[in-house]
This record gives C-alpha cells, sequence and structure tokens, in this order.
C-alpha cells in the first residue's frame, strides 16, 4: 500500500485512538488483516442473542398510572410547560440541564419535558400566540401526553405505543420511542438503567479491541471515503466529531458482520439515529449542533445507542448487504411486480423506453430512500416503519417504493429514457414537509392492505 494510504489510515486511527487514550500503531496491510480477523473472531458473540424484551414477558396490568392528560386549555399548568430557565452549562454548550438524568434513564425527561419544540424561537409567552397556534400546540400536547402516558408506564405496552407512533412520533419522545420500539431499550423500566449501562461499556469496549488490534485497511479506506459524503448538506456532519463517530460506528459494525462487511449506503442510516440520540441532549437544532461541545460521557451515550440501534435495523434486512445483496433483488422485483398491478401503463412504458427497475430502484432499497428525501422525512417516516413491526424496513418500504413511483407516473409517461433516469436520480422532493410523507405512507398502507393477503410472492 501507498505511503499515502498509510498516512490516512494512522491518521484516521489516531483520531480513534484519541478518545481511548491509545496510540496507533503502523502495520503492514497483511499485519493489519490478520489482526482484523482475530478482532472479529474475538467479538462475534457480544449480542448474537441479545435482545433488551426477549427475558421479560409485557406486564400490562402493572403499568403505573401516570397520565398527564389536560383539557386542551391554555391553563396556567399548560403554560409552564412552554418555559425553561437556562443553565449557565446550556448556554454555553446548548446542552439540556437534565442531560444526566437523561443518560442515565431516558424516561427521566418526561417528568421535565416542555411541549412547545425544542427550539429556543418556539418558547414564547402563550398569552401572544393566536388562537389558532394555541389551537395547534394543545394539539400538539395532547398527543405529547398520550405518548407519555405510554412511556412513563412501569411496562410499557409496545402494541399501543406502534399504534400511536404510526402516525408519528413528537420530536421529543422519538429517541425512547425508537429505542423500544427496536428491542433495545426494555418496556420494563426497572431494567433500563443496567442495561443500557451494559450495553454502551460493551460498545465502547468493542471500539477500544478493534481499533487496537490493527485496521482492516480496504474496509477503513471505503468508510473512510464515504463518511465525509454524508449528509453534505447538513452542518452537523461537516463537524469532525461527527465524521469520527460515524466512523467508529460503521467500522465496529463491519468488523462484527463478516457477511457483508461494510457496503456503501450504511453510512447514510446511521444518520437518523445519530441525529434524533444527538436531539435528547440539547436544546438547539441537531442539524446544526457541533458535537465537540458535548462532555465525553454524553458523546459516548449518543454514539452507543446509535450504534445498537442501526444494528437493530440491519439484522432485520441483513439480506440488503451480503454478497450478491439478494435481499435488494428480492425486493426490486417485488416494486415491479406491485407497480404492475397498480399501475400497468406505466410500468408498460418504463418497458418501452427500455428502463429497468433495478437502474433507478436498488438505490432506494440500498438506502431506503435516504437520497431521495431529507433527513427530517426520513425520520418520519422511520417511526411508521417501527410501528409496522419486524416487516417494517423490509415488506412495507416496498410498498411506500411503489407509492413513490407511482406518484410520479404522469410526468414519467411524457418522458424517454434519458429524461426518466435523469428525473428518477434527482427528484423534486426538496420541499416536502411532514404533510407529504403522510400522505405517502397513507398511500402505502392502502396498497399493503389491497395487495398484501392477495400477493404471495411479496411475502415470500
Amino acid at each position: 500500500m501507498s505511503s499515502d494510504t498509510d498516512n490516512k489510515v494512522i491518521g484516521a486511527s489516531y483520531s480513534h485512538a484519541d478518545a481511548l487514550r491509545k496510540e496507533s500503531t503502523t502495520t503492514s496491510p497483511s499485519e493489519s488483516s490478520r489482526h482484523s480477523r482475530k478482532s472479529k473472531k474475538s467479538y462475534f458473540d457480544l449480542d448474537d442473542d441479545w435482545d433488551a424484551n426477549v427475558e421479560h414477558d409485557l406486564v400490562s396490568n402493572q403499568r403505573v398510572q401516570k397520565s398527564i392528560e389536560h383539557k386542551p386549555e391554555m391553563n396556567d399548568s399548560s403554560k409552564d410547560l412552554y418555559y425553561s430557565a437556562p443553565s449557565s452549562r446550556a448556554s454555553t454548550s446548548g446542552l439540556k440541564t437534565q442531560f444526566d438524568g437523561i443518560m442515565r434513564d431516558p424516561a427521566s425527561q418526561l417528568y421535565s419535558m416542555h411541549g412547545g419544540g425544542r427550539h429556543s424561537s418556539d418558547s414564547v409567552v402563550a398569552d401572544t400566540r393566536t388562537n389558532a397556534e394555541i389551537e395547534e400546540l394543545n394539539s400538539r400536547l395532547s398527543r405529547i401526553n398520550r405518548f407519555k402516558k405510554v412511556l412513563q408506564a412501569s411496562n410499557v405496552d409496545l402494541n399501543e405505543l406502534k399504534r400511536l407512533s404510526w402516525s408519528g412520533i413528537p420530536d421529543e419522545l422519538r429517541p425512547m420511542s425508537w429505542q423500544l420500539l427496536l428491542g433495545y431499550l426494555p418496556t420494563n423500566a426497572e431494567r433500563r438503567v443496567t442495561t443500557l449501562a451494559r450495553k454502551r461499556k460493551e460498545y465502547l469496549d468493542g471500539v477500544n479491541q478493534v481499533f487496537s488490534s490493527g485496521l482492516d485497511q480496504s474496509m477503513w479506506h471505503q468508510i473512510s471515503i464515504d463518511v465525509p459524503r454524508t449528509n453534505p448538506h447538513i452542518k452537523l456532519y461537516s463537524f469532525d466529531t461527527t465524521k469520527r463517530a460515524l466512523e467508529r460506528i460503521l467500522y465496529l459494525w463491519a468488523i462484527r458482520h463478516p457477511a457483508s462487511g461494510y457496503v456503501q449506503g450504511i453510512n447514510d442510516l446511521v444518520t437518523p439515529f445519530f441525529q434524533s440520540f444527538l436531539s435528547a441532549y440539547i436544546d438547539g437544532d441537531p442539524e446544526i449542533y457541533d458535537p465537540s461541545n458535548l462532555p465525553k460521557e454524553v458523546l459516548d451515550v449518543v454514539e452507543a445507542d446509535s450504534f445498537w440501534c442501526l444494528t437493530k435495523l440491519l439484522d432485520g434486512i441483513q439480506d440488503n448487504y451480503i454478497h450478491a445483496q439478494p435481499g435488494i433483488h428480492r425486493q426490486v422485483a417485488e416494486l415491479r411486480d406491485l407497480t404492475q398491478r397498480i399501475d400497468n401503463n406505466l410500468v408498460r412504458h418504463l418497458q418501452k423506453e427500455n428502463v429497468e427497475f433495478m437502474q433507478f430502484s436498488f438505490r432506494w432499497m440500498n438506502c431506503l430512500l435516504m437520497r431521495e428525501l431529507s433527513v427530517k422525512n426520513i425520520t418520519r417516516m422511520w417511526d411508521t416503519y417501527m410501528a409496522e413491526g419486524a416487516d417494517g424496513f423490509s415488506e412495507f418500504h416496498v410498498y411506500v417504493c411503489a407509492a413513490f413511483l407511482v406518484k410520479w407516473s404522469a410526468k414519467l409517461q411524457q418522458m424517454d429514457f434519458q429524461e426518466i433516469m435523469m428525473f428518477l436520480q434527482a427528484l423534486p422532493t426538496k420541499d416536502w414537509t411532514e404533510k407529504d410523507m403522510e400522505l405517502l405512507l397513507s398511500e402505502a398502507f392502502m396498497w399493503q392492505s389491497l395487495f398484501k393477503n392477495a400477493s404471495a410472492h411479496l411475502r415470500n
């Protein structure tokens, strides 16, 4: 390997060793490969059969009744939810005052949550709002309270959480809700603190191990290329602290999953987790926040939780990333078949213009539409995917892609091959809002309701 490449790997390795208080060592490519294989072998079984809830049955009749439902009027107690007194530390680092409690147990935020929004500009005096604004805020507050009633139970009812989450999760409650829906956070409140502490330690120990054992330089090189290209339009991902965190997450995941290793596109999939979990600890907009302002223990928690939730997600679509990517080929075939049922004229036009579904929808499956939609809209979409359960990111995603493609049918049928390919590579979704996403998801649900039971091939 050239000296330039060696320097690049050593430099990148040093950024991680800096956090681990270890020195990076220079190894030959063959030595690095041997070290990497050794670390893989010794690190496989840390969580191969782990699930936060697998050893604990839900006991729904033991829920703690701590509902804080309010009548939808802006009374004094409601107003209090829209105010916060910033601490000196919060003013300098942007940290929430209760960040240490949230780190220990995400449920601690439920008792000191603001209902008016995350940004400081949202915290205005309630009496200056119009009736329409007050009505909107009260609707939001009512929805937050319904979620809080579920999340504050001693044993969270996952079915009820899924029911609420399908229509979208309030930003403040998304980190905890996602961790519960993915099976990372135990539904039993008494087990959360110890489970989180154990899993976070396992992550940090794993990073320590793989970065002190010599890098798989080919894998590392690809990750180091992809990370700087991740969400280049969002400031959060331009900061070195963010890049180093993503590199650690992706490299450890790849080492622990040798059947696939690192595959381009996985770098996109970690970002909704990182961004959402970061938001749990700061008062500002995570898209412009510099994580170097975080205390190391907070960054470690955001990073570890992102790793484990990415792992949970990818466990359900592992076939998309193993050799030959059979899962993606299956999904693309399902998309074509489903689109033919919904809009045969569109499929016939694509055939006439020699457009293959694989040419444009491979990326839709590989990156879960993250190259086509904003992170905020993807985040809303994932609320529904997680609410769908184990098949959300595989089966339901195909229905979403079908609804997404059919949306452009009229325009596509007026285009030739080159125009179609250019259009599908740069779809006009920049100005899409949450309402657009909800319409897309509703249409996908409609197609699923119509065709799922009648289409055995879509299940097989």
